[in-house]
């Protein structure tokens, strides 16, 4: 073999990588910050639905105490998976721990999803989900929410066919901040299809669907520390799966993949649970004071309701990058969305009172 001088990426790549969506990546904030020439923390930082409040002190005390850095993590993060067995109810052998809930979407897709399957969720929703469904090589059904972004549960299953893997929905949804009826997620359950439900914002909600798992073998659930615990620096997630899932998505896992910190950072969140229902009731009150006030001011055209802590809203004109380009020059960041189908919203992140003043 001649030695190669040039390296032919269209010879090595996978050729469906070309097309493949990326994860829309905002402008950093610090970079920001220095083009306007304010300091970091005089930023309005709204844009990513992170946790104004922050995280519990106790985790940083934890991480300051915490003095094995030079050791490998727990593999299965038993301590942790023990603790939140007791916070959500579900046995502990059932809980898989996360880099972030990301990477539990994309292992269970792994386990069951080859190329040419089928995975069915409704748009808009969560951006991550097409491109890790199209890592897979399976076609991704995105069926059309309707006017109040509800599901449509009859048109998934007319289009669910022998090659459908599974469902994934939102919940509350990413960007529209509703919740699904639980009698829309029974009907999907009992097609017998694996139905994974993405509740990253579960704690904003007051619901859960963790009960339904001692009726469905087919229900896996998803959740995060990133919002509720203030943790999205971290990237801890978790994921409850049917049982007979939980060996197989073990093998493809990777074995260090929750870092120490992050262990110890959810373990001291768990114990100060308090606290972070406290952070939490303040974000809702602010989301319900925001809710009267925002449909007042004559910028927006609609403000839809929230069960997060984001809202979405519809920009009078239709020009939702605008907006939140014109914003950006004060130093208040908000999320605007390319698709065609959310180029006149904007998404507002709950902030603390003095940011949302």
């Amino acid at each position: 073999m001649a030695i190669a001088r040039t390296l032919d990426l269209a010879r090595l790549v996978r050729p469906d990588f070309a097309a493949l969506p990326a994860y829309p990546a905002p402008e950093s904030a610090s970079d920001l910050a220095a083009e306007l020439g304010i300091p970091l923390e005089r930023l309005v930082k709204l844009d990513q639905n992170e946790n104004p409040h922050g995280c519990s002190p106790k985790v940083r005390e934890a991480l300051a105490r915490f003095d094995r850095y030079n050791i490998y993590p727990d593999i299965l993060a038993t301590e942790v998976r023990t603790l939140l067995s007791g916070y959500v109810g579900a046995p502990a052998d059932q809980i898989i721990v996360g880099n972030g809930s990301d990477e539990l979407v994309d292992l269970l897709l792994r386990v069951l999803v080859q190329p040419g399957d089928k995975v069915i969720t409704w748009g808009p929703t969560f951006s991550y989900y097409a491109g890790a469904v199209a890592v897979c090589g399976a076609q991704y059904v995105d069926i059309p929410r309707g006017r109040d972004f509800e599901i449509d549960v009859d048109k998934a299953l007319a289009v669910a066919d022998e090659r459908t893997k599974l469902f994934i929905l939102c919940n509350p949804n990413n960007p529209s901040a509703n919740l699904t009826p639980v009698a829309d997620i029974r009907r999907l359950l009992d097609t017998g299809l694996i139905v994974l439900l993405d509740e990253a914002y579960a704690e904003f909600s007051g619901t859960a669907s963790t009960a339904l798992m001692a009726e469905y073998e087919n229900l896996a659930i998803l959740r995060t520390f990133s919002k509720w615990a203030g943790l999205a620096g971290l990237r801890i997630g978790y994921g409850l799966f049917p049982r007979a899932l939980v060996p197989l998505l073990l093998k493809v896992k990777p074995p260090f993949n929750v870092n120490v910190a992050a262990q110890e950072a959810a373990k001291a969140s768990l114990h100060d649970l308090d606290y972070l229902r406290h952070t939490v009731g303040l974000i809702v009150a602010e989301r319900e004071r925001l809710l009267e006030v925002l449909p007042k001011l004559p910028v927006f055209s609609k403000v839809y309701p929230s069960c997060t802590n984001f809202i979405l809203c519809e920009v009078a004109g239709g020009d939702g990058r605008g907006l939140c380009n014109w914003l950006a020059k004060k130093g208040i960041l908000l999320r605007h969305f390319d698709s065609p189908a959310l180029r006149r919203f904007i998404r507002i992140t709950v902030g603390t009172r003095d940011q949302n003043d």
